[in-house]
């Protein structure tokens, strides 16, 4: 399939493809959540089983160091983070853990995950998944442990690119199994620059592309989903509430969705190209695709001076800079 298929069917049925490699980290005991509850942003306390949530794990200073799929099952939850930060985060966590009721385990070989993606996603997991029922219906983060082919399996809904999105967790000898199932049911796999595509026109952005360890979450605009403001104390959590209360959630920098226009709107900056405003340098694309529906687009950080959708701006090029726009996310006709 051509590009431009992968993103219709993504767009109209239902494509296969992860945004990023990820693996997992399973952490069980009666004291789970109250040891996540002081570490990470979101309110892992109040999760009960077949619900979970989006969070980060910040360094006293408030930046980022990785982010976290959180699914809490009943009897354990699972973490779902970077694959190349899956070491550091698990020692990380063990470095935390002192008398409390907590097991840690390892289980980038016991699991990988199946990402599906588009409108069809849940009826066609539905076809092939035993003990999944009503996953159109799921809010985000819904979880629920099912069986495919026998094999256990955990599905969770986590949408990523501006369509329903589910994740399927299962055994790394069934992986290529389910996958063909889900295409036999109708679904189809999407290369990287489809779903990179569908995901910079959703606004969605990536730890370790969009998000470093750099970053304030607040500067990446994931505080909606990622940070709870009622929970107690975590790390990180004064930096934060000292921008949002005496700052009044002012940061320096923000990220924000770009459209390319001009004589060259289908050239793709590169990752790290400034961005101008005139002959000022105002901030840095962090990645960039090639859409079938908005031609070239990006997202990137720019000084909270230029955030507002339809500032013009400028990206620099190879060929010289192109004109761009700062586009309301997720991108609209």
């Amino acid at each position: 399939m051509t590009l431009p298929e992968q993103y219709r069917a993504l767009k109209e049925r239902a494509a296969i493809g992860a945004c990023a490699p990820r693996k997992t980290i399973g952490v069980a005991g009666r004291d789970r959540a109250g040891y996540l509850q002081g570490l990470l942003t979101n309110d892992i306390q109040a999760l009960t089983a077949g619900t979970g949530c989006y969070a980060a794990w910040l360094t006293p200073q408030g930046r980022m160091l990785t982010d976290l799929h959180i699914f809490e099952s009943g009897d354990m939850m699972l973490l779902d983070v970077p694959a190349d930060l899956l070491h550091a985060t698990l020692q990380r966590l063990d470095q935390f853990l002192f008398s409390e009721d907590v097991q840690l385990s390892d289980l980038s070989e016991t699991l990988e995950a199946v990402w599906i993606h588009g409108p069809a996603a849940a009826s066609m997991l539905e076809q092939v998944l035993a003990g999944a029922a009503g996953l159109e219906s799921w809010p985000e983060y819904h979880n629920t442990r099912a069986e495919f082919g026998g094999s256990p399996v955990v599905a969770a809904r986590v949408s990523q690119l501006g369509v329903p999105g589910f994740v399927v967790y299962v055994e790394p000898a069934r992986q290529p199994d389910l996958q063909r199932a889900l295409v036999e049911a109708g679904a189809s796999v999407a290369e990287h620059a489809a779903i990179e595509a569908a995901r910079i026109e959703a606004g969605y952005p990536l730890f370790g592309v969009d998000m470093t360890s750099e970053t304030i979450p607040l500067e990446a605009g994931i505080e909606d989903r990622a940070i709870s403001l009622s929970k107690g104390c975590y790390v990180g959590q004064e930096v934060i509430i000292r921008v949002l209360h005496r700052g009044h959630g002012r940061v320096a920098k923000r990220l924000v969705a770009l459209r390319m226009h001009g004589e060259r709107p289908q050239e793709v900056p590169a990752r790290d190209a400034r961005i101008f405003s005139q002959d000022r340098a105002v901030g840095v694309v962090t990645s960039a695709a090639s859409s079938p529906q908005f031609g070239s687009v990006a997202l990137g950080y720019v000084h909270r001076d230029f955030v507002a959708p339809g500032t013009r701006v400028e990206v620099e090029m190879p060929g010289g800079r192109i004109p761009a726009v700062v586009s309301q996310s997720p991108l609209g006709p």
